[in-house]
Parts: C-alpha cells; sequence; structure tokens
C-alpha cells in the first residue's frame, strides 16, 4: 500500500499538573524527510524524543508538528524585589542630583525591564514525556491513516491511468504494422526499406513503454516509501512516447502519442504527491 505525503492528525488531552495538551500534526509534498517542531518555552529538551517518534512511521515529507500547553490554573506573578528597590534608589538620586521634580507612577515602575515576571514551574519538564509520548503515539497513528486513506485514492487513480496507456499501446502497436505494411508497400529497394524501419520503427519504444507500466504497477503494489521511484519511471515513460512521437509518420498513430503523453503527465503529477 502506498501513502500520501499529505496528511493530518490531532488531538488533546488533560496532563496533570500540566494542563491541557494539544498536539497537531500536518505534512505536505518534499524530496526527502524534514520535520519541523513548534514546541511550548522549556520544552526542548523533548525535541529528539518527539521528532524519532514521528520519523519512525514516516519516510518522506515535510512534516510540521505543533504542539501547545494549556496551564490548568494561572501563574503566579514575581515581584524581584531587590531590583525594585534598587531601581527606587536610582530615580531617587537622579531626583536630587538633578533637581527633577514629580514621583514615578505605578505604572511606570511595573513596566521596568525585569520587575515583574511569571513565576516559574518547579515542575521538571521531563516529567510529561510519558503522558506525552502516549498522546503522540496516537495522534501520529490517526496522521498516518490519513496518509495511507490518501494514498489509496492515488493507487486507484494511477492504475486507472495505466490501463488506459496500456490499451493505447496496444492501439500504437496494431496501427503500427498496418502502417508498415502500407508504406513498405510503396517502397522499391531493400535499402528504402532499411531506411524507412531505421526512420520510423517504434516497436522497440513500444516494448519499452509496455515493460515500464509493467514495472510501474508492481511498485504501485509495493509498501513503503516509492514516489521517488515511480516518478523516474514516469519519467522513462515519457522518454519514450516523445520518441514515439518524433518517429511517427500517421497522423492517427501521432494523435494516439498525444493522448499517450497527457496520460503520462497526468501520473507524473501525481506521483509527486507519494511518500
Amino acid at each position: 500500500m502506498i501513502n500520501s505525503m499529505t496528511g493530518f492528525g490531532g488531538k488533546s488531552r488533560e496532563i496533570p499538573p500540566f494542563g491541557k495538551i494539544s498536539i497537531e500534526l500536518r505534512s505536505s509534498n518534499h524530496k526527502f524527510l524534514e520535520t519541523v517542531l513548534h514546541l511550548p518555552e522549556g520544552f526542548l529538551l523533548l525535541e529528539d524524543r518527539i521528532k524519532k517518534e514521528i520519523e519512525s512511521r514516516v519516510k518522506r515529507g515535510r512534516i510540521t508538528c505543533v504542539i501547545n500547553i494549556s496551564a490548568s490554573s494561572a501563574p503566579a506573578v514575581y515581584i524581584n524585589d531587590k531590583l525594585l528597590k534598587n531601581y527606587l534608589f536610582v530615580l531617587k538620586n537622579i531626583k536630587k542630583q538633578f533637581g527633577v521634580k514629580g514621583e514615578a507612577s505605578l505604572d511606570t515602575l511595573i513596566h521596568l525591564p525585569g520587575v515583574l515576571s511569571l513565576a516559574e514551574s518547579e515542575i521538571p519538564k521531563e516529567r510529561i514525556w510519558p503522558a506525552l509520548k502516549s498522546l503522540l503515539v496516537e495522534v501520529v497513528n490517526n496522521f498516518v491513516k490519513t496518509r495511507q486513506k490518501e494514498g489509496m485514492a492515488l493507487q486507484k487513480y494511477l492504475k486507472g491511468r495505466v490501463k488506459i496507456i496500456k490499451s493505447d499501446v496496444a492501439l500504437l502497436q496494431a496501427r503500427f504494422k498496418q502502417v508498415l505494411q502500407r508504406e513498405t508497400a510503396k517502397l522499391k529497394t531493400p535499402e528504402e526499406k532499411t531506411s524507412f524501419l531505421k526512420d520510423a520503427d517504434i516497436s522497440e519504444e513500444t516494448s519499452r513503454i509496455a515493460f515500464h507500466l509493467k514495472n510501474f504497477g508492481h511498485k504501485l503494489s509495493k509498501a513503503g516509501p516509492v514516489g521517488k521511484e515511480l516518478d523516474f519511471i514516469a519519467q522513462e515513460m515519457q522518454r519514450e512516447a516523445n520518441t514515439i512521437g518524433a518517429k511517427s509518420c500517421d497522423s492517427l498513430l501521432s494523435a494516439r502519442v498525444v493522448q499517450i503523453k497527457s496520460q503520462i503527465e497526468k501520473i507524473r503529477e501525481q506521483v509527486q504527491n507519494i511518500e
């Protein structure tokens, strides 16, 4: 089963004494695996563990993980008494030295750097990891399921394109036999026939496209990251189709090649979404 590179997963849970924890995972297309974390202040020490948990289940794509914490109670406000006394002492000296009149307002004092701050929680952040990991595993599971679901839709779509191209290639091969008989009948010498076949024979190209289609279908049925391989095979099919188009000496052949190239282009657009 193939996976899409786009997906989403999210969940929240109350984890005492830290509060309500919410985790969101979303992903988009990327050539490689890149995980970007947005963590609450003070939780940077858990970054490697969180990345490891996510990347154990995902092999390709740009993954964004956002973790938020809503505290159960408001944090205490801390007043730095010593610093405030120093400010007042300095202000008093300024007034005396420079003859400045007036008093510092409460609003001015509380906005001085470092006077007010939120008290840091004394609970070690590492204590949250077991509960956070449990929630993260659930989110990753849901996230992977959405990628699998989209992957199934992509797989069905691509199989449909492959079926259409196989049919068109068979028609190409049958039509070329007719063209070969018609055109060689007009030629008088073996040299002319050899020259014609050199310029117009598409047998090898159609055989190679048929091989690539079979290989593409095989890769589609594999589990794991196959997006890059599928893109490479689609490029090879496109190369063969271009050669056939350049060799074509028949309007019906040319029209069929255009249809094949259109289907291959649709395939190449969609394989960019596969892990």
